[in-house]
């Protein structure tokens, strides 16, 4: 479970900025479950998806993320992590492979989004903070998941059921040659 509290490139939470978001969300919580549940909504409501925004503004870590106010899932679920993390809250990333239209025509991603252990519960859940849209409903629930996306495995997509504890190298050396977040790809699997 340590390697799911560690700090990392990608989820820095000793970053001020992530440390006074934690404080604010921590004092709005009753306990920790509901400390989980404000951590999801803020990310999901509050920080854009670059995508939907159409900002072309590359976060490549938590703390950046936080301060342009904008990222795309990769980054949002570290941004996830980096909150849960800093509460002593083990938190993971998983991927899911999905199509980039209706259709595999043009090709696939790789979507993000989060693991968490829940102490009080004893058990692990996934939350999809990716945020949402008028066809995206990535809600919050203990007991059943709420993804952003439901796998169409007649396409291809794949839902890898993972839990890693960093940001794929992969998506991070992505994140760190890109200008353009809009112009990112994805051309492998997990």
């Amino acid at each position: 479970m340590e390697e799911y509290l560690m700090e990392t490139q990608s989820i820095d939470y000793m970053n001020s900025l992530i440390q006074d978001t934690v404080q604010e969300l921590m004092s709005q919580s009753e306990d920790n479950l509901d400390y989980i549940k404000r951590c999801h909504i803020f990310v999901r409501d509050e920080i854009s998806h670059s995508w939907d925004i159409k900002t072309d503004e590359v976060s490549r870590t938590a703390s950046v993320g936080l301060e342009n106010k904008t990222r795309i899932c990769w980054t949002k679920s570290c941004l996830l992590a980096a909150l849960l993390r800093a509460n002593q809250i083990p938190s993971g990333i998983s991927y899911q492979l999905l199509t980039r239209a209706g259709d595999d025509s043009e090709g696939y991603m790789i979507h993000a989004l989060n693991t968490v252990y829940l102490k009080d519960l004893d058990k692990g859940i996934r939350l999809d903070a990716r945020g949402n849209k008028e066809d995206i409903n990535a809600g919050f629930s203990f007991d059943e998941e709420c993804l952003a996306y439901s796998i169409r495995s007649e396409l291809g997509e794949i839902d890898y059921q993972d839990n890693h504890a960093d940001l794929d190298e992969r998506l991070v050396n992505i994140l760190i040659q890109s200008e353009n977040i809009l112009e990112i790809t994805t051309d492998f699997e997990f």
